[in-house]
Protein backbone atom coordinates (compact mmCIF):
# COMPACT_ATOMS: atom_id res chain seq x y z
CA UNK A 1 0.00 0.00 0.00
CA UNK A 2 2.99 2.34 0.67
CA UNK A 3 3.73 2.65 -3.21
CA UNK A 4 0.00 3.60 -4.02
CA UNK A 5 -1.09 7.06 -4.01
CA UNK A 6 -4.09 9.43 -4.44
CA UNK A 7 -3.53 12.68 -7.07
CA UNK A 8 -6.03 15.73 -6.72
CA UNK A 9 -6.04 18.01 -9.35
CA UNK A 10 -8.18 21.94 -9.90
CA UNK A 11 -7.42 22.99 -13.13
CA UNK A 12 -8.53 26.21 -13.77
CA UNK A 13 -8.00 28.42 -17.53
CA UNK A 14 -4.67 29.08 -17.11
CA UNK A 15 -3.16 26.62 -14.39
CA UNK A 16 -3.35 23.28 -12.94
CA UNK A 17 -2.52 22.71 -8.85
CA UNK A 18 -2.20 19.23 -8.09
CA UNK A 19 -1.12 17.40 -4.48
CA UNK A 20 -0.32 13.82 -4.46
CA UNK A 21 -0.71 11.96 -0.64
CA UNK A 22 0.03 8.61 0.00
CA UNK A 23 -2.90 5.77 0.70
CA UNK A 24 -2.49 5.31 4.15
CA UNK A 25 -5.48 4.92 6.56
CA UNK A 26 -6.18 7.59 8.02
CA UNK A 27 -5.00 9.69 5.26
CA UNK A 28 -2.49 11.82 5.93
CA UNK A 29 -2.90 15.14 5.59
CA UNK A 30 -0.07 16.42 4.24
CA UNK A 31 1.15 15.80 0.57
CA UNK A 32 3.63 14.02 -0.76
CA UNK A 33 4.13 16.66 -2.83
CA UNK A 34 2.20 19.53 -4.23
CA UNK A 35 2.39 22.29 -6.50
CA UNK A 36 0.98 23.95 -9.67
CA UNK A 37 1.69 24.26 -13.63
CA UNK A 38 1.02 28.18 -13.99
CA UNK A 39 0.56 29.82 -17.59
CA UNK A 40 -0.62 27.44 -19.60
CA UNK A 41 -1.52 28.75 -23.22
CA UNK A 42 1.84 30.61 -22.95
CA UNK A 43 5.48 30.52 -23.34
CA UNK A 44 6.31 31.41 -19.77
CA UNK A 45 4.11 28.12 -18.37
CA UNK A 46 6.04 26.72 -15.73
CA UNK A 47 5.92 23.73 -12.90
CA UNK A 48 6.53 24.59 -9.54
CA UNK A 49 6.46 21.84 -6.77
CA UNK A 50 7.23 21.65 -3.35
CA UNK A 51 7.68 18.47 -1.08
CA UNK A 52 5.78 17.55 1.91
CA UNK A 53 8.34 19.24 4.14
CA UNK A 54 7.82 22.76 2.05
CA UNK A 55 10.73 22.34 0.21
CA UNK A 56 11.20 23.44 -3.52
CA UNK A 57 11.81 20.04 -6.07
CA UNK A 58 10.46 21.53 -9.60
CA UNK A 59 11.00 25.19 -10.82
CA UNK A 60 10.95 24.41 -14.22
CA UNK A 61 9.70 26.17 -17.59
CA UNK A 62 7.72 23.88 -19.41
CA UNK A 63 9.64 23.26 -23.21
CA UNK A 64 7.04 23.67 -25.02
CA UNK A 65 5.00 26.72 -27.49
CA UNK A 66 2.32 27.25 -25.95
CA UNK A 67 1.06 24.22 -24.27
CA UNK A 68 -2.73 23.43 -23.58
CA UNK A 69 -4.04 21.55 -20.90
CA UNK A 70 -3.09 17.93 -22.09
CA UNK A 71 0.25 18.87 -23.15
CA UNK A 72 0.75 20.34 -19.32
CA UNK A 73 -0.85 16.86 -17.83
CA UNK A 74 0.98 15.12 -20.12
CA UNK A 75 4.61 16.86 -18.94
CA UNK A 76 3.07 16.57 -15.21
CA UNK A 77 3.31 12.73 -15.35
CA UNK A 78 6.47 12.77 -16.95
CA UNK A 79 7.76 14.70 -14.45
CA UNK A 80 5.98 12.63 -11.48
CA UNK A 81 7.44 9.20 -13.28
CA UNK A 82 11.22 10.77 -12.91
CA UNK A 83 10.52 11.72 -8.95
CA UNK A 84 8.24 9.09 -8.00
CA UNK A 85 10.42 6.47 -6.48
CA UNK A 86 8.07 3.88 -8.07
CA UNK A 87 4.87 5.32 -6.40
CA UNK A 88 1.93 4.44 -8.06
CA UNK A 89 -1.36 6.83 -8.97
CA UNK A 90 -4.33 4.38 -8.01
CA UNK A 91 -7.28 6.96 -8.37
CA UNK A 92 -8.02 10.97 -8.97
CA UNK A 93 -9.52 13.51 -7.11
CA UNK A 94 -10.82 16.59 -9.30
CA UNK A 95 -12.04 19.67 -7.52
CA UNK A 96 -15.31 20.69 -9.96
CA UNK A 97 -17.04 24.02 -8.84
CA UNK A 98 -20.33 23.45 -9.80
CA UNK A 99 -22.56 20.23 -8.84
CA UNK A 100 -26.04 21.92 -9.64
CA UNK A 101 -29.23 21.01 -7.61
CA UNK A 102 -27.98 17.21 -8.54
CA UNK A 103 -24.97 16.40 -6.90
CA UNK A 104 -24.53 17.64 -3.05
CA UNK A 105 -21.88 14.55 -2.27
CA UNK A 106 -18.81 13.61 -4.65
CA UNK A 107 -19.45 11.09 -7.24
CA UNK A 108 -17.38 8.76 -9.49
CA UNK A 109 -16.84 10.28 -12.95
CA UNK A 110 -18.34 8.04 -15.78
CA UNK A 111 -19.52 9.33 -19.37
CA UNK A 112 -22.87 9.80 -18.38
CA UNK A 113 -21.63 12.00 -15.06
CA UNK A 114 -19.34 13.81 -17.53
CA UNK A 115 -22.44 14.91 -19.54
CA UNK A 116 -24.39 16.10 -16.98
CA UNK A 117 -21.58 18.26 -15.29
CA UNK A 118 -20.91 19.97 -19.15
CA UNK A 119 -24.77 20.52 -18.86
CA UNK A 120 -23.56 22.83 -15.97
CA UNK A 121 -21.29 25.13 -17.76
CA UNK A 122 -23.48 28.05 -18.08
CA UNK A 123 -23.73 28.46 -14.30
CA UNK A 124 -19.86 28.50 -14.50
CA UNK A 125 -18.82 28.87 -17.51
CA UNK A 126 -15.36 30.82 -16.30
CA UNK A 127 -14.49 26.75 -14.37
CA UNK A 128 -16.89 24.15 -15.63
CA UNK A 129 -14.73 23.68 -18.89
CA UNK A 130 -11.76 24.21 -17.18
CA UNK A 131 -12.21 21.54 -14.51
CA UNK A 132 -13.73 18.82 -17.24
CA UNK A 133 -10.78 19.28 -18.99
CA UNK A 134 -8.50 17.90 -16.56
CA UNK A 135 -11.17 14.80 -16.17
CA UNK A 136 -10.59 14.27 -19.74
CA UNK A 137 -6.80 14.66 -19.91
CA UNK A 138 -6.24 12.36 -17.06
CA UNK A 139 -8.68 10.14 -19.10
CA UNK A 140 -6.51 10.20 -22.24
CA UNK A 141 -3.42 9.68 -20.24
CA UNK A 142 -4.72 7.04 -17.19
CA UNK A 143 -7.55 5.55 -18.97
CA UNK A 144 -8.00 2.67 -16.32
CA UNK A 145 -7.68 5.11 -12.96
CA UNK A 146 -10.70 5.96 -11.74
CA UNK A 147 -11.49 9.63 -11.31
CA UNK A 148 -14.08 11.46 -8.65
CA UNK A 149 -15.66 14.93 -8.73
CA UNK A 150 -15.83 16.93 -5.50
CA UNK A 151 -17.95 19.90 -5.73
CA UNK A 152 -17.73 22.90 -4.38
CA UNK A 153 -21.20 23.90 -3.93
CA UNK A 154 -21.82 20.16 -2.00
CA UNK A 155 -21.82 21.48 1.34
CA UNK A 156 -24.32 24.32 0.93
CA UNK A 157 -26.83 22.05 -0.44
CA UNK A 158 -27.88 21.53 3.14
CA UNK A 159 -28.78 25.16 3.34
CA UNK A 160 -32.93 25.67 4.30
CA UNK A 161 -34.70 26.32 0.91
CA UNK A 162 -35.21 29.90 1.61
CA UNK A 163 -31.15 30.45 2.17
CA UNK A 164 -30.86 29.30 -1.42
CA UNK A 165 -33.77 31.14 -3.53
CA UNK A 166 -33.85 34.48 -5.27
CA UNK A 167 -37.02 37.24 -5.09
CA UNK A 168 -37.75 35.95 -8.54
CA UNK A 169 -41.04 34.25 -10.36
CA UNK A 170 -41.11 30.49 -9.69
CA UNK A 171 -40.43 29.17 -13.26
CA UNK A 172 -37.05 30.73 -13.30
CA UNK A 173 -35.83 29.50 -9.74
CA UNK A 174 -37.54 25.55 -10.83
CA UNK A 175 -34.53 26.32 -14.06
CA UNK A 176 -31.90 26.67 -11.66
CA UNK A 177 -31.41 29.78 -11.14
CA UNK A 178 -30.82 30.33 -7.21
CA UNK A 179 -28.51 30.49 -4.61
CA UNK A 180 -25.41 27.98 -4.64
CA UNK A 181 -22.35 28.69 -2.84
CA UNK A 182 -19.12 28.26 -3.46
CA UNK A 183 -15.42 26.97 -1.55
CA UNK A 184 -17.30 24.43 -0.38
CA UNK A 185 -14.65 22.08 0.19
CA UNK A 186 -12.90 24.51 2.09
CA UNK A 187 -15.85 24.90 4.62
CA UNK A 188 -16.06 21.44 5.02
CA UNK A 189 -12.48 21.17 5.45
CA UNK A 190 -12.78 23.70 8.32
CA UNK A 191 -16.41 22.01 10.04
CA UNK A 192 -14.09 19.23 10.12
CA UNK A 193 -11.20 19.87 12.28
CA UNK A 194 -12.78 23.03 13.80
CA UNK A 195 -13.64 20.85 17.08
CA UNK A 196 -10.24 19.96 17.37
CA UNK A 197 -9.51 24.05 18.48
CA UNK A 198 -12.77 24.71 19.58
CA UNK A 199 -15.35 23.86 22.47
CA UNK A 200 -17.79 26.08 20.51
CA UNK A 201 -17.50 23.73 17.15
CA UNK A 202 -21.58 22.65 17.19
CA UNK A 203 -22.63 25.99 18.25
CA UNK A 204 -23.10 29.45 15.68
CA UNK A 205 -20.16 29.66 13.66
CA UNK A 206 -18.77 32.29 10.62
CA UNK A 207 -16.07 31.35 8.96
CA UNK A 208 -14.11 33.55 6.53
CA UNK A 209 -12.71 32.57 3.30
CA UNK A 210 -10.48 34.98 2.41
CA UNK A 211 -7.85 35.22 -0.79
CA UNK A 212 -8.02 36.58 -4.29
CA UNK A 213 -11.38 34.50 -4.35
CA UNK A 214 -13.44 35.48 -1.10
CA UNK A 215 -16.49 34.27 0.79
CA UNK A 216 -18.27 33.48 4.11
CA UNK A 217 -20.54 31.28 5.26
CA UNK A 218 -22.80 30.27 8.30
CA UNK A 219 -22.58 27.08 9.90
CA UNK A 220 -24.99 25.83 13.13
CA UNK A 221 -23.73 22.39 14.34
CA UNK A 222 -21.27 22.02 11.43
CA UNK A 223 -23.97 21.97 8.95
CA UNK A 224 -24.16 25.48 6.41
CA UNK A 225 -27.29 27.87 7.01
CA UNK A 226 -26.16 30.19 4.80
CA UNK A 227 -23.28 32.24 2.46
CA UNK A 228 -22.08 34.99 0.61
CA UNK A 229 -21.87 33.46 -2.80
CA UNK A 230 -24.92 33.00 -4.89
CA UNK A 231 -25.85 32.05 -8.20
CA UNK A 232 -22.03 32.68 -9.04
CA UNK A 233 -18.82 33.44 -7.27
CA UNK A 234 -18.76 37.04 -8.49
CA UNK A 235 -21.61 37.17 -5.62
CA UNK A 236 -20.91 38.77 -1.72
CA UNK A 237 -17.55 40.24 -0.79
CA UNK A 238 -15.39 42.21 -3.09
CA UNK A 239 -12.31 40.50 -4.11
CA UNK A 240 -8.97 40.48 -5.89
CA UNK A 241 -10.80 41.78 -9.16
CA UNK A 242 -14.27 40.51 -8.49
CA UNK A 243 -16.88 43.24 -7.65
CA UNK A 244 -18.84 41.01 -4.90
CA UNK A 245 -22.20 42.31 -4.26
CA UNK A 246 -23.66 44.72 -6.51
CA UNK A 247 -26.96 46.82 -7.35
CA UNK A 248 -28.30 44.73 -10.18
CA UNK A 249 -29.33 48.20 -11.36
CA UNK A 250 -25.75 49.07 -12.39
CA UNK A 251 -25.69 46.92 -14.53
CA UNK A 252 -28.85 47.65 -16.63
CA UNK A 253 -27.07 51.51 -16.32
CA UNK A 254 -23.98 50.28 -18.07
CA UNK A 255 -25.67 48.33 -20.60
CA UNK A 256 -28.06 51.36 -21.21
CA UNK A 257 -26.30 54.14 -20.89
CA UNK A 258 -22.39 52.80 -21.66
CA UNK A 259 -23.40 50.53 -24.37
CA UNK A 260 -21.59 47.30 -22.26
CA UNK A 261 -22.74 43.94 -23.76
CA UNK A 262 -21.61 40.41 -22.03
CA UNK A 263 -18.16 40.23 -22.69
CA UNK A 264 -17.29 43.75 -21.65
CA UNK A 265 -19.25 43.17 -18.25
CA UNK A 266 -17.77 40.43 -17.74
CA UNK A 267 -14.38 41.54 -17.67
CA UNK A 268 -15.23 44.32 -15.93
CA UNK A 269 -17.37 42.15 -13.22
CA UNK A 270 -14.29 39.34 -12.87
CA UNK A 271 -11.40 41.26 -13.82
CA UNK A 272 -10.86 44.58 -13.75
CA UNK A 273 -13.01 45.25 -10.22
CA UNK A 274 -12.58 44.20 -6.54
CA UNK A 275 -9.21 45.20 -4.61
CA UNK A 276 -7.38 46.25 -8.07
CA UNK A 277 -9.97 48.28 -9.41
CA UNK A 278 -10.95 50.32 -6.10
CA UNK A 279 -7.12 50.71 -5.67
CA UNK A 280 -5.72 51.33 -9.52
CA UNK A 281 -2.51 49.89 -7.91
CA UNK A 282 -2.80 45.98 -7.02
CA UNK A 283 -5.12 42.47 -6.42
CA UNK A 284 -2.52 41.57 -3.95
CA UNK A 285 -3.38 42.31 -0.82
CA UNK A 286 -0.08 42.36 0.65
CA UNK A 287 0.85 44.65 -1.72
CA UNK A 288 -1.96 46.78 -0.84
CA UNK A 289 -0.72 47.01 2.98
CA UNK A 290 2.55 47.89 2.45
CA UNK A 291 1.80 51.21 0.27
CA UNK A 292 0.81 54.27 1.94
CA UNK A 293 -1.03 55.31 -1.16
CA UNK A 294 -4.61 56.70 0.09
CA UNK A 295 -6.01 54.64 -2.39
CA UNK A 296 -4.92 51.29 -1.77
CA UNK A 297 -5.79 52.03 2.32
CA UNK A 298 -9.59 52.87 0.61
CA UNK A 299 -9.99 49.39 -0.94
CA UNK A 300 -8.13 47.36 2.08
CA UNK A 301 -11.34 49.39 4.23
CA UNK A 302 -13.61 48.71 1.60
CA UNK A 303 -12.53 45.02 1.75
CA UNK A 304 -13.21 45.14 5.52
CA UNK A 305 -16.39 46.94 5.60
CA UNK A 306 -17.89 44.26 3.50
CA UNK A 307 -16.49 41.21 5.60
CA UNK A 308 -17.91 42.98 8.94
CA UNK A 309 -21.18 43.87 6.77
CA UNK A 310 -21.73 40.54 5.69
CA UNK A 311 -20.17 38.94 9.29
CA UNK A 312 -23.85 40.90 11.07
CA UNK A 313 -25.91 39.39 8.12
CA UNK A 314 -24.72 36.06 8.82
CA UNK A 315 -24.74 35.90 12.48
CA UNK A 316 -28.38 37.09 11.86
CA UNK A 317 -28.91 33.58 9.57
CA UNK A 318 -27.14 31.33 12.07
CA UNK A 319 -29.33 33.23 15.34
CA UNK A 320 -26.04 34.59 17.09
CA UNK A 321 -21.67 34.03 17.07
CA UNK A 322 -20.05 31.97 18.55
CA UNK A 323 -17.12 31.31 16.87
CA UNK A 324 -15.64 33.16 14.14
CA UNK A 325 -12.74 31.86 11.85
CA UNK A 326 -10.45 33.50 9.48
CA UNK A 327 -8.91 30.79 6.74
CA UNK A 328 -7.97 30.76 3.07
CA UNK A 329 -4.42 33.21 1.62
CA UNK A 330 -5.60 36.98 3.17
CA UNK A 331 -7.66 35.12 6.41
CA UNK A 332 -4.21 32.92 7.62
CA UNK A 333 -1.80 35.75 6.36
CA UNK A 334 -3.53 39.03 6.88
CA UNK A 335 -2.98 39.92 10.44
CA UNK A 336 -4.18 43.54 9.69
CA UNK A 337 -7.21 42.34 7.20
CA UNK A 338 -7.97 40.24 10.93
CA UNK A 339 -7.64 43.53 13.12
CA UNK A 340 -9.76 46.02 11.22
CA UNK A 341 -12.69 43.25 10.54
CA UNK A 342 -12.75 42.46 14.62
CA UNK A 343 -13.03 46.05 15.35
CA UNK A 344 -16.14 46.50 13.14
CA UNK A 345 -17.40 43.21 15.12
CA UNK A 346 -17.27 44.54 18.80
CA UNK A 347 -20.84 44.85 19.42
CA UNK A 348 -20.77 40.87 18.12
CA UNK A 349 -18.46 40.30 21.50
CA UNK A 350 -15.40 39.53 19.11
CA UNK A 351 -11.93 41.01 20.68
CA UNK A 352 -8.28 40.34 19.77
CA UNK A 353 -5.69 39.47 21.24
CA UNK A 354 -3.22 42.09 19.35
CA UNK A 355 0.03 39.41 20.64
CA UNK A 356 -2.04 36.11 19.40
CA UNK A 357 -3.29 37.84 15.94
CA UNK A 358 0.60 39.17 14.79
CA UNK A 359 1.60 35.76 15.41
CA UNK A 360 -0.83 34.50 13.88
CA UNK A 361 -2.14 31.88 16.65
CA UNK A 362 -4.96 29.23 16.02
CA UNK A 363 -6.63 30.93 18.81
CA UNK A 364 -6.40 34.68 18.31
CA UNK A 365 -9.52 35.89 20.76
CA UNK A 366 -8.74 37.87 23.81
CA UNK A 367 -9.72 36.17 26.91
CA UNK A 368 -12.48 37.94 27.43
CA UNK A 369 -13.91 37.75 24.18
CA UNK A 370 -17.56 36.47 23.97
CA UNK A 371 -16.96 35.12 20.59
CA UNK A 372 -14.05 32.16 19.84
CA UNK A 373 -11.86 33.68 16.94
CA UNK A 374 -9.70 31.11 15.22
CA UNK A 375 -7.13 31.09 12.12
CA UNK A 376 -7.14 27.66 10.88
CA UNK A 377 -5.46 26.76 7.65
CA UNK A 378 -7.64 25.10 4.83
CA UNK A 379 -6.58 21.81 2.94
CA UNK A 380 -9.26 21.63 0.26
CA UNK A 381 -6.25 19.18 -1.29
CA UNK A 382 -7.01 16.64 1.75
CA UNK A 383 -10.73 16.89 1.61
CA UNK A 384 -10.66 15.93 -2.04
CA UNK A 385 -7.96 12.87 -1.01
CA UNK A 386 -9.93 12.16 1.43
CA UNK A 387 -13.19 12.27 -0.20
CA UNK A 388 -11.76 10.12 -2.91
CA UNK A 389 -10.23 7.12 -0.72
CA UNK A 390 -13.98 7.08 1.01
CA UNK A 391 -15.48 6.51 -2.48
CA UNK A 392 -13.64 4.32 -4.03
CA UNK A 393 -13.42 2.43 -0.71
CA UNK A 394 -9.45 2.35 -1.24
Amino acid sequence: MNNQAILTINAGSSSIKFAIFSLTHPLSDTALVSGQIDGIGTAEAKLVAKDHAQIKVADDRLPLDNPNHQQAFDYLFKWYADHSAGREIIAVGHRVVHGGQRYAKPIRLDQGTQEQLAALTPLAPLHQPHNLAGVHAIQTLMPEVPQVACFDTAFHRHQPDVAQVFGLPRHITAEGVRRYGFHGLSYEYIARVLPQHSPRAEGRVVICHLGNGSSMAAMVNRKGVASTMGFTAVDGLMMGTRTGNLDPGVILYLMENKGMGVKELTKLLYKESGLLGVSGISQDMRTLLASDKPEANEAVDLYCYRIARELGSLSAAAGGLDALVFTGGIGEHAAEVRRRVALQAGWLGVKLSPEANARHDIRISAPDSTVDVLVIPTNEEWMIAHHTQTLLNL
